[in-house]
């Protein structure tokens, strides 16, 4: 009888599988063509917090798609591949989610059997925007914001036996609300692309003691002292008693440990750190052991961190960005992390890191990652591969237009680019209501809590060309507060304003434009280049118009205009003590035919090798 049941279960499992295939007639990555809901994301997800018991919840789960008044539907319409969004074609749905949506999933789900008498903790890396959560048909709990990750703790909502049910309910208003939604617009255009909506990174369960567990590590490293603080934080205030043990290693050897209790910082000094740089991105590797008053051991965590520091410094008369106590020059590409079949949701694990990598095999050693706010994994990908990450926030604009039917009338580019709430030059910061201005600097605050531990970010970006922008010396010391060990770059392009780390402009013309010298910041250009090549073959729209700041058609005309844009940087970095360069950027996105890669990443439109050799002047000093 078990045997059959088993059976049926595969079978079920099996032509279900068979039942989904991802949209069709939509650009396909080499990768995205072999996702299927048995492959699909199945890596841990916290690479820098990790145990050994978890579960992996992607695959597929039903969903319905309704609307706001209404309440959980009794059938639901058909299968999504999760953590695809709704909008993609990878999940199989493909539907355009407007603010009059509501969008439904489920999912049964087994417990492992030597998960008995532990507590369980649903785990969602990013639901955009707005969800609420019921295990077994009780309300679990509700979440806001589209880019930071959340837990419940579901144990009181578990029956003792059999399959276990998940339903979410999500809203998402994308651009016809005040959310930080990035480049997301409901009806895609020019530098806005297609919206995520829905559940779009993985959703897991984790087994964890009763009694207590290690919530989270807080990881600062004093390169000056040779010394790491780390502060392993329990789930809840606990009496006095519970120890946790912490071991470092570098290469598999031990190289210190030492001992502290739950909330309480301890500083291990590293003697002659290894540092990590983009040339040598070496790691340390902690173990930790969480105990009871009695001594038994109740939890274990495995993370690591990397020995640097990042700061401004004095060189050649300016201002200028030092990694490790030296000069550094920082030149990276505009990021959007975007593709065609998975969204703001790489189609795997081994296609995101391909990014990187070709970053890096480009002769990069820096990647602005814009407007979004990636996977853990991401970070962890450049962590090892050694290239630090300017980090933006994402953006938080505003359509005066109200409804999706009054964008469908508009056929005026200019109009809907101009309805965006933003700042333009010279003018005054944008007021806020309490209310938005709250919600923001939440989703900000845990932007930079969730990710302070990546040794590769190196610098936040709260505001990008005055999107959104407001109480911008406020937000800039909100931030510095929160993580003091990093630079700040208020704004990047258009709005500047006398406060943080950096004085950034953004210039896109053939002939650049050269940023004023700040004797108390470093001087950058935020973004530059943008130059278009498209190559038919691989246009992820050849009906619509797919555009560049500048557009060539011959690969030696792209080349010859780029060694040009880039001969101004050199020049800016030796005359004017410029410090960092962004180029605009690592992929075609949608209509936006600038990319050093295409949007499929199929085509790399200057030989790797090439930008490699031409980058080495930069890093000279």
């Amino acid at each position: 009888m078990i045997r059959l049941i088993f059976f049926v279960l595969i079978l079920s499992t099996s032509l279900q599988a068979q039942n989904w295939k991802a949209v069709g007639g939509k650009m396909m990555s080499q990768w995205g063509k072999k996702v299927s809901p048995e492959n699909v994301w199945q890596e841990y997800p916290r690479p820098q917090f990790e145990r050994t018991e978890w579960k992996n919840l992607n695959g597929l789960w039903d969903y319905s798609l309704l609307k706001t008044n209404q309440s959980e539907p009794k059938r639901f319409q058909g299968k999504i591949l999760v953590p695809f969004s709704f909008e993609s074609p990878l999940s199989g749905v493909g539907k355009k989610i407007t603010p009059e949506d509501k969008m439904w999933y489920k999912k049964s789900f087994s417990l492992p059997k030597n998960w008995d008498g532990k507590d369980v903790i649903i785990h969602f890396e990013a639901v955009d925007y707005h969800c609420s959560v019921w295990v077994n048909d009780i309300l679990a709990g509700s979440h806001k914001g589209g880019f930071d990750r959340f837990s419940f703790n579901i144990t009181p909502y578990l029956k003792l036996k059999g399959n276990q049910k998940v339903v979410l309910s999500v809203e998402d208003a994308t651009n016809f609300s005040s959310q930080p939604r990035g480049k997301q617009q409901i009806n895609a255009s020019g530098i806005y692309y297609t919206p995520v909506s829905g559940i779009w990174q993985t959703v897991w369960l984790e087994a964890v003691s009763p009694e207590a567990y290690l919530e989270e590590v807080k990881t600062t490293t004093d390169l000056d002292r040779s010394l790491v603080t780390l502060t392993p934080l329990a789930n809840k205030a606990l009496v006095s008693g519970y120890k946790v043990a912490v071991e470092v290693f570098f290469e598999g050897k031990k190289v210190t440990s030492g001992s502290t209790e739950s909330n309480e910082a301890l500083s291990l000094k590293i003697d002659h750190p290894h540092l990590w740089s983009p040339n040598h991105p070496h790691l340390y590797t902690v173990k930790m052991s969480f105990a009871n008053p009695n001594g038994k051991l109740i939890d274990r965590v495995e993370s690591y961190f990397g020995m640097r520091k990042i700061s401004l410094g004095d060189h050649k008369g300016v201002k200028y960005l030092f990694l490790n106590n030296e000069p550094l020059f920082h030149y990276g590409t505009l990021d959007q992390g975007w593709w065609p079949d998975g969204l703001l949701t790489p189609p795997s694990d081994e296609a995101m890191r391909y990014d990187i990598e070709m970053t890096k095999a480009m002769g990069f050693n820096m990647i602005r990652k814009h407007v979004k706010i990636e996977p853990d994994r991401w970070y962890y990908h450049c962590d090892q591969l050694g290239i630090m990450v300017w980090q933006d926030m994402p953006s938080y604009n505003r359509l005066a237009l109200k409804t999706p039917e009054e964008m469908e009338k508009t056929k005026n580019k200019d109009r809907i680019y101009n309805s965006l709430e933003r700042i333009r030059v010279g003018q005054a910061d944008l007021n806020r209501r309490s209310e938005d201005a709250d919600q923001f600097e939440r989703e900000l605050r845990r932007m930079v809590n969730i990710h302070y531990n990546a040794p590769s970010i190196v610098m936040w970006v709260p505001f990008n060309e005055g999107w959104g922008q407001y109480d911008t010396c406020r937000i800039t010391e909100f931030v510095k507060s929160l993580d003091p060990n990093r630079l700040v770059n208020p704004t990047s392009g258009w709005t500047l304003r006398p406060c943080g780390d950096i004085y950034d402009i953004h210039t896109y013309h053939v002939n650049l434009s050269v940023p004023p010298t700040a004797l108390d910041r470093a001087t950058v250009i935020g973004e530059f280049g943008g130059i278009g090549f498209p190559i038919k073959e691989n246009l992820w729209n050849p009906e619509m118009r797919n555009w560049g700041y500048q557009t060539y058609y011959y690969p030696e005309d792209l080349l010859k205009n780029y060694i040009y844009k880039l001969d101004q940087i050199v020049q800016m970095k030796e005359k004017n003590g410029l410090s960092a360069a962004v180029y605009t950027q690592t992929t075609d996105v949608e209509g936006e035919i600038n990319g050093l890669m295409t949007y499929d990443r199929e085509v790399i439109k200057i030989p790797a090798q090439t930008l490699k050799e031409l980058h080495q002047n930069l890093y000279k000093e």
